[in-house]
């Protein structure tokens, strides 16, 4: 993680803050900026960033992959009817949105 200060201050102070948002956020940090003025400390952080995996409704159920599928479930998907939206005269319009 990178720290950066405007002033020295100790290890305790700067773990304090460091646990103070990740507490409060669920998350881990990337970065934190700390900038002291007088009595006011201004925290700048970033967060690490969280792995997206997409989840699709095939089939009635909600997944991210079919690895894990029997082969009765993936001849299902394979036979499924994919509807497509051509000719449906909505692309005019949402194209105006």
């Amino acid at each position: 993680m990178k720290i950066n200060t405007n002033q020295q201050i100790s290890e305790k102070e700067t773990q304090g803050y460091i646990d103070y948002i990740e507490n409060k956020y669920n998350r881990k940090l990337d970065s934190l900026d700390i900038n002291i003025n007088g009595d006011f400390v201004d925290l700048s952080y970033e967060f690490e960033k969280v792995p997206f995996e997409r989840i699709r409704r095939i089939t009635g159920y909600l997944v991210g992959t079919m690895d894990n599928w029997n082969n009765a479930k993936t001849n299902e998907e394979k036979d499924r009817v994919k509807h497509a939206m051509n000719n449906c005269g909505c692309g005019s319009d949402i194209a105006k949105l």
